[in-house]
């Protein structure tokens, strides 16, 4: 298949096309490409919040629907892969597989790359698809032979200017990186809407599909007591930068461990169970153990809480847990080594009431009153911390890594619950982080704003005279940072294989992580939790980083 170019024979006048082209841009799938341009170009929040304001203003209602279940993780799933759109790509464009991808990692984005490559052939008068159109023909030629959904996206391409195309490929491939929270959303609904914030928040979670749902249902009262599985928006907090001691009295704060498993609300409604992530996944499948709970709990309840491997009421390391991620079904011996219990610390809603405008400690006793009287291993409260003095917090916040703890959640005792992340009442004291100093030895291009730049890098310490890789990291320098190792990447490559330059060990980073465990999955034999880059050594040689032995020896003072 050929792109032709499109006969310009008869061009309207200048003025029909500027009419012309003003009315295209308020529809379409255009709209939504003008929507992500602005977001990718702007880090600040307000001008995030008055492009997606000035998009829920003028885009058509199914294509408003759409936007909110893209940013909240409800892309439709991929319908071909990436070596499927780099083959058609080339054959329309008549260029050889091994150049393509010479470009696809100069780029560092296939989206891009094709959207770059294709010739722009798009007429004025060119059909204009709204962003629900294609993204419902996306389900519908999900399993369908590859022919068709070769022709569809072919012929789609055909249809479009640059931009959309961007677009097209990056919902094709799943790989939207744009700094958009769930708040950023709320916001920007909100200056069109006659709603507040909290309200908009919970109206646009849960189980709902946006190919059957229209705006006004999404934002309807009716919706959400219609839809018993409906989660409350998760009430986020800030991490403490200050001694505690800056908070004031001892005696207006509640003071609990920050467990490390999966967040989550356990609901109880119509006489059903349902159990839901912080990333807005129903996952009542994945964790049978807490089938007992609807016999158990009573009916209109909302609890919050930790999902948490256990024995005999204490955490096992969050690596237990990963044992059963992802996996489609769970056996017996999952369930087995990764016994799960809820560790509750909240109450939402009590009886069928909203409880969430009650102060900390009144949702506290009605929580104790209900969960403390069970004895099945599945449920129990989280562990309300005594204390009376800071400095004795702090000297408890040093048993953190032993408890499987990350540190130390500090709540303000009259705080109501709130949507998202909000300074004042809620605190995560987490534990220093672990660190270890290492070298690079790869890199890769980023993504995104990043993808012209190598921000990706793999690194390793030192066993004998050789160097073993053990984790990656593309975060923790800031922009100039990483303009200088990408100048030292392009200057000191010594190999290449695809993507991935190896270069000379000579740039020192300490490396910070959470957590520890072993992996037969890395040569190293052990695998970091969240890993990121805290300082650039430049005052260190690689002679100077730390050994394997270093951290085995790690592994055996915090790993599991």
């Amino acid at each position: 298949m050929v792109f032709e170019e499109k006969d310009t024979s008869d061009v309207p006048s200048l003025q029909e096309k500027n009419n012309d082209e003003e009315s295209y841009k308020q529809s379409g799938l255009q709209l939504f490409a003008k929507l992500i341009t602005a977001l990718n170009s702007s880090t600040k929040t307000n001008d995030k919040n008055q492009s997606l304001s000035d998009y829920f203003f003028t885009a058509p209602g199914n294509d408003k629907v759409w936007v909110i279940a893209i940013f909240s993780g409800r892309r439709p799933r991929r319908i071909v892969n990436s070596t499927l759109l780099r083959t058609w790509c080339s054959e329309i464009i008549r260029l050889p597989l091994w150049l393509f991808e010479e470009c696809y990692h100069t780029v560092g984005d296939l989206a891009e790359t094709i959207a770059l490559l294709l010739p722009e052939t798009k007429s004025i008068h060119a059909e204009n698809k709204s962003l629900s159109h294609y993204l419902e023909q996306f389900i519908l030629i999900e399993k369908q032979d590859e022919s068709v959904r070769k022709k569809f996206i072919t012929d789609s391409w055909e249809q479009m200017n640059r931009d959309e195309r961007f677009v097209f490929n990056k919902l094709i491939t799943g790989s939207f990186r744009i700094g958009v929270s769930q708040k950023t959303i709320v916001n920007s609904l909100t200056k069109n809407m006659n709603l507040s914030a909290s309200v908009i928040a919970h109206r646009i979670t849960g189980n709902w599909d946006p190919v059957t749902t229209t705006f006004e249902d999404l934002l309807s009262d009716a919706a959400v007591s219609s839809d018993h599985s409906k989660p409350y928006p998760f009430y986020l907090a800030y991490a403490l930068e200050d001694e505690p001691s800056t908070l004031g009295n001892t005696d207006e704060w509640q003071a609990e461990w920050k467990w490390d498993g999966i967040r989550g609300q356990i609901i109880k409604r119509n006489g059903e169970l349902y159990v839901w992530s912080r990333g807005e996944e129903l996952m009542t499948e994945k964790f049978p153990e807490y089938a007992i709970l609807k016999d158990a709990l009573p009916d209109g309840l909302v609890l919050d809480g930790e999902i948490i491997p256990a024995v005999d009421g204490k955490p096992l390391p969050f690596s237990v847990l990963q044992t059963r991620i992802g996996r489609k079904n769970i056996g017996k011996k999952e369930l087995q080594n990764a016994p799960i219990c809820f560790f509750v610390y909240d109450l939402l809603e009590y009886n069928g009431e909203d409880w969430r405008e009650k102060p900390l400690t009144e949702r506290r006793n009605k929580l104790e009153e209900i969960v403390s009287p069970f004895t099945i291993s599945v449920i129990q409260l989280s562990e309300v911390i005594s204390f009376t003095e800071w400095d004795h917090l702090a000297e408890l916040r040093k048993n953190s890594r032993e408890m499987n703890s990350e540190g130390i959640m500090l709540k303000r005792k009259n705080s109501i619950y709130q949507v998202g992340r909000k300074r004042g009442d809620w605190w995560k004291w987490k534990i220093d982080a672990l660190t270890i100093d290492c070298v690079m030895i790869y890199a890769q291009k980023g993504s995104g704003r990043r993808s012209n730049l190598y921000t990706d890098y793999t690194f390793a310490v030192k066993d004998g005279d050789k160097l073993v890789s053990f984790t990656k990291a593309y975060s923790g320098l800031t922009d100039k940072e990483f303009a200088q190792v990408d100048n030292f990447v392009k200057r000191n490559s010594i190999e290449k294989f695809g993507p991935v330059r190896t270069v000379k060990p000579e740039l020192v980073f300490e490396i910070a992580f959470e957590g520890i465990a072993a992996s037969a999955r890395h040569k190293s034999g052990v695998a970091l939790r969240f890993p990121r880059m805290s300082r650039w050594r430049k005052d260190k040689n690689v002679n100077e980083i730390n050994t394997l032995d270093d951290l085995k020896g790690m592994l055996k003072m915090y790993g599991k």
